[in-house]
């Protein structure tokens, strides 16, 4: 035993001893006669006889196993949301839409690009070009599906773009693209 404790450190060997101390009285008990006191099973109704397919009373109950459905928690909802459903993806966000319209209605305003703007009798039209690669003739109060074409001037479209964060209280954003690219190329 004295070469098992060179082995460990110190304060692991103390407390080693320390619980083989406090084992062995509990250990040495019924060696010396003292015997714990026996469960006792509780007393059955005078004329009660256990039936075949229930626990005899001898038997302690055993606790639910936590994937039981009897389990000791359960969730009633009661007009509140469920907590373990998420947030994220619920209400009218156009992102979390499985299929969109075709054609300018089906794009987005952060997935486009603004190839051309030409002058009409009417006023301005601009060439869009979404996420496909497809290009689109927008003019103002078209409509995206997240927003509106708001304006269109001589080198820039200005959008307003729906806003879809509850605790925001902006509920539409203004967004300009300027024909040209901030890089100088084309764009």
């Amino acid at each position: 035993m004295s070469t098992d404790m060179k082995l460990l450190h110190p304060a692991l060997a103390a407390v080693m001893i320390a619980l083989a101390l406090v084992a062995t009285p509990a250990m040495s008990a019924p060696q010396r006669g003292a015997a714990p006191p026996a469960a006792q099973p509780p007393a059955q109704p005078p004329g009660t006889q256990p039936q075949p397919g229930q626990p005899e009373a001898s038997q302690p109950a055993q606790a639910p196993k936590p994937g039981d459905p009897a389990g000791p928690f359960t969730y009633n909802p009661d007009g509140r949301r469920d907590p373990f459903v998420s947030l994220i993806g619920k209400g009218s966000d156009p992102k979390s839409a499985g299929t969109r319209p075709p054609g300018v209605p089906g794009l987005l305003i952060n997935e486009v690009s603004v190839k051309g703007i030409v002058r009409n009798s009417s006023g301005f039209v601009a060439l869009i070009q979404g996420a496909d690669s497809k290009t689109y003739v927008v003019k103002a109060g078209d409509r995206l599906l997240d927003g509106t074409v708001k304006s269109i001037v001589q080198d820039a479209v200005v959008f307003s773009q729906d806003v879809n964060d509850p605790l925001s209280l902006v509920k539409q954003k203004e967004i300009r693209k300027p024909l040209r690219s901030a890089e100088g190329g084309r764009g």
